[in-house]
């Protein structure tokens, strides 16, 4: 079996696989962590954690972190759904979010634009909440962040559109303006989901 490859028990669930992407300084994170919140004691609605290589304390992201050997290890033994790879680091969504998604809940999860189609070939109900904000905004997120530098920075604005590519559902999501808007339309949209399921 390909590496890319959906889980083996993916394909019957009744749910609803939703992928948050978008570029950095967008708020992905801020904003799952906030709907996270908001349904917060709901049982039909997971906010899943990925495992990832990298450090338990880089970035703002609640995940789980593994050694190289040890996501090697968890791909092996067909613990992810999910997995792919992305600036040098390797991420994995666990094989458990199938139980939830055949029980006919949603499931949410910090993806990448570049991983859609596994996503897609993984699970047969994919909603992508694409997150962004305007050029001006990221450069300033980014910078005040001050893990780059300013030329760094806008060279990764300028390396491609902020649009998903591919045929997708996609739901965006402009999180230019003040938070409590974004969250608002991250939980209307997901609140649209769960009257689906």
């Amino acid at each position: 079996m390909s590496p890319y490859e959906p889980h083996p028990g993916a394909g019957a669930e009744r749910g609803i696989m939703v992928v948050v992407v978008g570029p950095s300084g967008a708020g992905k994170d801020t904003l799952m962590n906030l709907a996270a919140r908001h349904f917060a004691g709901r049982a039909d609605i997971h906010f899943t954690r990925r495992v990832i290589t990298r450090h338990r304390d880089a970035g703002g992201e609640d995940h789980l972190s593994v050694s190289l050997q040890g996501f090697a290890a968890m791909e092996q033994s067909g613990s992810f759904a999910v997995w792919w790879e992305a600036h040098g680091l390797k991420y994995g969504i666990p094989a458990e979010v199938s139980v939830a998604l055949s029980r006919g809940h949603v499931v949410v999860a910090n993806g990448s634009r570049s991983a859609l189609h596994r996503f897609q070939s993984a699970f047969p109900r994919l909603k992508v909440i694409n997150v962004t904000a305007r050029p001006e905004v990221l450069a300033s997120r980014l910078e005040a962040r001050g893990r780059e530098t300013h030329e760094d920075i806008m060279a990764r604005l300028a390396r491609g559109p902020l649009t998903v590519r591919g045929d997708y559902d996609v739901a965006e999501l402009d999180n230019s303006g003040s938070l409590e808007e974004a969250k608002q339309k991250m939980v209307t949209i997901l609140d649209g989901l769960l009257a689906e399921v």
